[in-house]
């Protein structure tokens, strides 16, 4: 069994085309894992293993493999993760990060800091992963290291130490400088297996001196060691002074190590996996992680060791057609093996282990168990789901759950044969197992069935799975908005409700406030004003939930409600009649009949969009945004390239993409990222709910 101390779980995560999935190729390559190179543009790469993924060249499903590692005298086992960047597949980013212990934070030298870096930068920041970034493609026309730095710098709020600088830029770049040793690093063969360490040249001495000194100023306010060292004595600072400073700095999240290459190129690669080994955290270095007690959901401190109790969290759901259904799991504390019997936290019941899996991207290697701080697949899990906790039956615990954005957008399907019906309501079911972030729904008026997913090429690739994996061809209607609704106003309201059929009756009667929130955030607020126990303590959950169920139909239009306040202020039970189902009833009626008098309003979902063009393309760009109902936030100009940002709703964005290729002959692109709710207006309300 290998040492915690000895695994690291690590992520990749950028914008689109930033070249994670290469770079993670090349890791895969030098670590000896494949002795084959494979590229996006040939559809021949190890990650990207869905026949969607080799035809579009973006990574749809988030990947994970195990390789090996050797530096110095040790042996680092490694499990990757390859995350998407486009922003219709953020849930699989953040379901990533959930489980991972680190990340690497790819940037290209040319674009530097993007929409979707920016997106999962901040999703990093909230699970607390340390990380280091790697500005990549410095072979590129344009590449700009040090305005990249910058850019992280400013744009992400992040404490970056710059590591490395490089030889060179575009066609000339051939290595970097190490600022740790204060050597340089070139490769001279295509392969980029091997590289020369040779003295910095002349002409980059200063330039390397100046970033060294920078990098030992930052770093001694990190660490009272080094700081010691670099008043008294800079010259006995040695490279495993800088090495345990920053690794200490990177794992408390107080620095950023910087590295730079060009992975296309098979440059810079070892140095950055020896990075990984070197500053980024152990599952040991995470020491105690936080899950609550079931029962009495008191917080609860799991040491992550292999002689707990077990705690491990489901994370993925994959359909496999040689294997059956695999469920991911990250193992916090103890052991997993095959035969175990396991507690499941949402279903209250327990499963048993029968088959364990390292997972080799698109290929499986049969295991007898899984330990502390390493990630593998079970065979077989019936009722389980992304997000369970798995843990001893004798110590269940609850590990924190995976948080999902909600599906924007909808189209009514239904099966081309009526014939093949059942065949896609089993179809649907897995792929909801599969990706937390479709919804299916059946239509209360129309009877139809709504899909709603994250965006257009998300539903897309959806149904181009039901196609070519499940063999279904399904008719689509026209795309839906997920609109909400919202209260304004407060309104006090009284509800009796009271049943006699013979024997035992039911009876409930309460007063309440309903409002809206004082804050933004999504959900039922509920506040219990009752005075002396005019309805009993055991009643009032039931009051709540009853008012929770009620929010999924809103009085405009059947709209979910984002959020609302309820006040309990009075109420009555009958001494025999009362139950708490009564008072869960009582409350969804009396929120039926009050609602429309608590001055409801649409919301509709608005997207941040960032289009970058030739600046001759601004004035067409601009006038087809402000014709969406657009709202223009910034224009910024950058080497040549003008970008704009803009707020769009949702509704107006159908078929954009096609549009600003059309108005730019092909060249300008754009990123769409969900920005938040906002009222319709009343003139295009009106229109929806006449709909």
């Amino acid at each position: 069994m290998k040492r915690l101390a000895d695994f690291r779980n690590i992520g990749i995560m950028a914008h689109v085309d930033a070249g994670k999935t290469t770079l993670t190729e090349r890791m895969l390559y030098f670590t000896g894992f494949t002795h084959k190179l494979g590229n996006v543009d040939e559809g021949n790469t190890v990650m990207d293993s869905d026949p969607q993924e080799e035809k579009r060249g973006i990574t749809i499903s988030s990947a994970a493999i195990t390789t090996y590692w050797k530096h110095g005298d040790n042996t680092w086992q490694i499990n990757i993760i390859d995350t998407p960047g486009h922003v219709d597949f953020t849930a699989e980013v953040e379901r990533s990060l959930r489980v991972l212990d680190s990340a690497i934070a790819v940037f290209c030298a040319r674009s530097g800091v993007q929409p979707q870096s920016e997106t999962v930068w901040h999703q990093a920041n909230h699970y607390n992963i340390p990380r280091i970034a790697f500005i990549n493609k410095m072979d590129r026309q344009g590449a700009d290291f040090r305005r990249v730095v910058n850019e992280i710098r400013e744009r992400l709020n992040a404490n970056v130490l710059p590591v490395q600088i490089p030889v060179g830029a575009e066609d000339d770049f051939t290595g970097v400088i190490d600022l740790v040793t204060m050597k340089a690093l070139v490769w001279n063969t295509p392969d980029g297996k091997t590289y020369d360490t040779l003295d910095i040249p002349a002409e980059l001495l200063e330039a390397a001196q100046e970033a060294r000194n920078y990098l030992l100023e930052e770093l001694s306010l990190l660490d009272e060691s080094l700081l010691n060292k670099y008043t008294t004595h800079p010259g006995s600072i040695t490279p495993a002074d800088i090495y345990t400073a920053l690794r200490g700095a990177t794992i408390r999240m107080e620095a950023v190590p910087v590295l730079t290459g060009a992975a296309y190129k098979n440059k810079g690669i070892q140095p950055l996996l020896d990075a990984v080994a070197t500053y980024l955290p152990a599952p040991s270095d995470v020491g105690m992680v936080k899950a609550a007690d079931p029962d009495t959901d008191e917080p609860v401190m799991i040491p992550v060791s292999e002689t707990s109790p077990l705690a491990a969290l489901a994370f993925k759901i994959i359909t496999d057609d040689y294997v059956g259904k695999l469920t991911l799991v990250r193992v916090y504390a103890g052991i997993l093996r095959s035969g175990d019997t396991l507690w499941n936290s949402r279903t209250g019941r327990k499963v048993r282990i029968s088959r364990l899996m390292r997972i080799m991207s698109d290929k499986y290697e049969t295991v007898e168990e899984i330990g502390a701080g390493d990630i593998g697949a079970v065979v077989g899990l019936k009722d389980v789901k992304t997000g369970d906790t798995l843990s001893h039956p004798d110590h269940p615990v609850l590990l924190e759950k995976i948080s999902f954005p909600e599906p924007m957008i909808g189209y009514a399907i239904e099966a081309k044969s009526a014939k093949e019906n059942d065949k896609l309501g089993e179809a649907l079911a897995r792929l909801l197992d599969e990706d937390p972030t479709l919804s299916v729904a059946v239509d209360n008026a129309t009877g139809q069935t709504i899909l709603k997913g994250m965006g257009e090429l998300h539903l897309e690739v959806v149904l181009e799975k039901l196609a070519s994996q499940y063999h279904l061809e399904v008719n689509k209607g026209q795309p839906q908005i997920a609109y909400k609704e919202i209260f304004t106003k407060a309104v006090t309201h009284r509800e009796v409700y009271k049943k006699q059929n013979g024997g035992s009756g039911s009876f409930a009667e309460i007063e309440f406030e309903l409002s809206p929130k004082e804050d933004d955030v999504p959900g039922l607020e509920f506040i219990n004003e009752i005075k002396g126990g005019a309805i009993p303590k055991e009643f009032i959950p039931a009051i709540s939930k009853g008012f929770e169920s009620a929010m999924h139909n809103g009085a405009l239009a059947g709209y979910p409600v984002k959020s609302m306040r309820v006040k309990l202020l009075d109420g009555k039970i009958h001494d025999t009649d009362s139950h708490a189902m009564d008072f869960e009833h009582v409350a969804v009626i009396g929120f039926k009949k009050v609602a429309a008098k608590a001055g409801p309003r649409l919301l509709e979902p608005w997207m941040k969009v960032d289009v970058t063009m030739p600046e001759e393309y601004t004035g067409a760009l601009t006038g087809d945004l402000n014709r969406r109902r657009g709202v223009i936030k910034h224009i910024a100009m950058d080497t040549q390239v003008q970008t704009i940002t803009a707020m769009v709703p949702l509704s107006e964005l159908f078929g954009y993409i096609t549009v600003l290729r059309t108005l730019s002959s092909g060249r300008a692109s754009a990123t769409l990222t969900f920005d938040g709710y906002q009222t319709v207006p009343e003139n295009i309300s009106s229109g929806i709910l006449v709909k």
